[in-house]
């Protein structure tokens, strides 16, 4: 099969909608190829929210930005690099933004309160630059909702249930007030309504509502979006101007599409075992928290196979998280992202395989698996420990609050549980004598809402995933009512720095820094302009909306002059 288009966009997550959508608008016959047969990629799966210093819902807040605090806080947390990139996003991603809100379905909100993560630096925010989709009806989707992926099983309820950041605390407090109560039966309520339509509730949030309101956009705008598709390789000329791309199909069939310009957006090397291991440390091993690709070619293949540079090696080349793994039923892998949870909540504390505390557990996730690489030969796998008091309340990793019971998930040996914490000591293989001081020390302080050790919820980001209830610290509270649990947590990538060097129109560059014309690199494809830092929510999704439309107007610029 040989079909024609002005542009290809291979991957379906927000940068390669964001391209595809961005072309289209500009006129171009696009088309979208994704190798798995859901779109969404792991944007779909994630927390779907968006850095974007100065914008426009930050000041009608009356909480104003500037150009100026934002490159302040950039370069006191960035590492020195070029920052020809890192203008063209900070100039960009509020006019796409813009652009998107005004001729598509895209809708965003901003969230008042949400750190930065290094709060205390010159020019941090504590609310407004973070963004996040207005919540979405996956009914408006029709027929194409079954192809939207779905989020985590661990991140919903009885089923399917999509729940919003503000509505957690509800169902925490329905049991003790009539408000909440009266708010959860009304989303029980709706969600049972929706399940006599639907395999899964409608109501998207997320990551989820970020993808399906680009999808709803680029399906509004006619791309062409086909499922089940793995790219193989790009098709040039003489001159090795980019002339399309061939792709198998889910039955091996092979197809060529002609097109002016193919950008590639396929989720970045996390998968791709050789490549990634340049950019991360031995000792963090290969597990990633993003979707797997299975046997498809990662954009960085692809791209190099034409000539293209990739970033120079380093052990900085991941976002990192800790995570903890089991089975599902179906027997695949379950990676658990222990991002805002838990980690942060009074009553959990961290320690490595002698026993002791190794960091502050309410640091951001990256930092939390930075202290691990720091010290791999007792921190990974690390332990979280916490009461019965605290599985309740908060759940821990893949058991949810208020679970019913934890006997499940002991016997698969995800959870340690024990009836001392010497037992809980010989259970994780720790010193029974060391993990007993360790908790009766931070007891001690705990009882008054102090961590002397590390001084856990002493800035505005870690008081911002505590409990507010909690007083006086709302990350500090003792660890005392038994049965105890433990949970391991290892290094885990939610996606990589690391990637495709660009410009600041997304053209993939050579090794001698010339553009390989008519191809384009987006989201984790395209090396990162946070030069492996990551100071705050959305720096990933952030820069992949904005180098997407980027991407998706040069594109079409680019088939316009051809």
């Amino acid at each position: 099969m040989s079909e024609t288009f002005d542009v290809v966009v291979v991957g379906s997550g927000a940068g390669g909608l964001a391209a595809a959508c961005k072309a289209a608008l500009e006129g171009a016959r696009t088309v979208v190829l994704e190798q798995s047969d859901r779109v969404g990629g792991t944007t779909a799966i994630s927390g779907g929210m968006i850095w974007a210093p100065g914008n426009d819902k930050m000041a009608a807040l009356g909480a104003p930005d500037s150009d100026e605090a934002a490159r302040a806080y950039l370069e006191a947390t960035l590492p020195p690099g070029e920052r020809e990139r890192l203008d063209a996003y900070l100039g960009a991603i509020n006019e796409a933004i813009r652009d998107f809100e005004a001729h598509t379905s895209l809708r965003l909100q901003v969230v008042r309160t949400y750190p930065d993560y290094y709060p205390d630096v010159p020019g941090a925010t504590t609310g407004g630059r973070v963004l996040e989709p207005v919540p979405f009806d996956g009914a408006s989707l029709g027929a194409e909702f079954a192809t939207l992926r779905d989020p985590l099983p661990e991140f919903t309820l009885f089923g399917g249930m999509m729940v919003s950041r503000a509505d957690i605390p509800h169902f925490r407090k329905a049991a003790r007030s009539l408000r909440s109560a009266l708010r959860v039966a009304r989303l029980l309520a709706q969600y049972g309504a929706q399940r006599l339509r639907a395999r899964r509730g409608t109501t998207l949030y997320l990551g989820n509502a970020l993808v399906a309101r680009l999808f709803k956009s680029a399906l509004d705008l006619g791309v062409t979006v086909r499922t089940g598709r793995t790219a193989c390789e790009v098709s040039h000329d003489e001159t090795g101007r980019v002339r399309g791309l061939r792709a198998r199909a889910a039955q091996g069939a092979e197809e060529e599409y002609r097109a002016r310009a193919v950008i590639l957006a396929t989720g970045g090397v996390s998968h791709d075992r050789a490549l990634r291991s340049r950019f991360t440390p031995h000792a963090a091993g290969d597990l990633s928290a993003t979707v797997s690709p299975g046997q498809a070619p990662r954009g960085a293949s692809i791209a190099q196979a034409l000539g293209a540079k990739l970033s120079a090696p380093t052990p900085e080349g991941a976002f990192w998280v800790p995570a903890s793994t089991f089975t599902r039923a179906d027997g695949s892998l379950g990676v658990f992202p222990h991002t805002v949870t838990d980690r942060a909540k009074p009553g959990l504390i961290a320690v490595g395989g002698d026993g002791r505390r190794f960091v502050n557990e309410a640091v951001s996730y990256h930092e939390f698996v930075r202290a691990q690489l720091r010290e791999p030969d007792r921190a990974i796998p690390a332990w979280l420990i916490c009461d019965s008091a605290f599985v309740w309340r908060y759940g821990l990793g893949k058991v949810k609050p208020f679970a019913a019971s934890t006997r499940e998930d002991v016997a698969s040996g995800y959870l340690k549980r024990a009836d001392s914490l010497a037992d809980l000591a010989k259970a994780i293989g720790a010193p029974p004598g060391a993990l007993q001081a360790t908790v009766e020390q931070f007891n001690e302080g705990a009882r008054r809402g102090e961590d002397a050790q590390f001084g856990r919820g002493a800035d505005a980001y870690q008081r911002h995933l505590g409990d507010g209830e909690r007083k006086p610290n709302p990350c500090v509270a003792p660890i005392e009512a038994a049965p105890f649990y433990a949970v391991a947590v290892r290094p885990a990538d939610l996606g990589m720095s690391a990637g495709i060097v660009t410009d600041a129109q997304g053209r993939v560059l050579r090794e001698d820094g010339s553009p390989i014309a008519g191809l384009f690199a987006c989201g984790a494809d395209m090396a990162s302009v946070m030069e492996g830092a990551y100071p705050g929510p959305g720096i990933t999704l952030g820069p992949a909306l904005a180098f997407g439309w980027l991407a998706g107007r040069a594109a079409a610029g680019l088939a316009r002059a051809n």
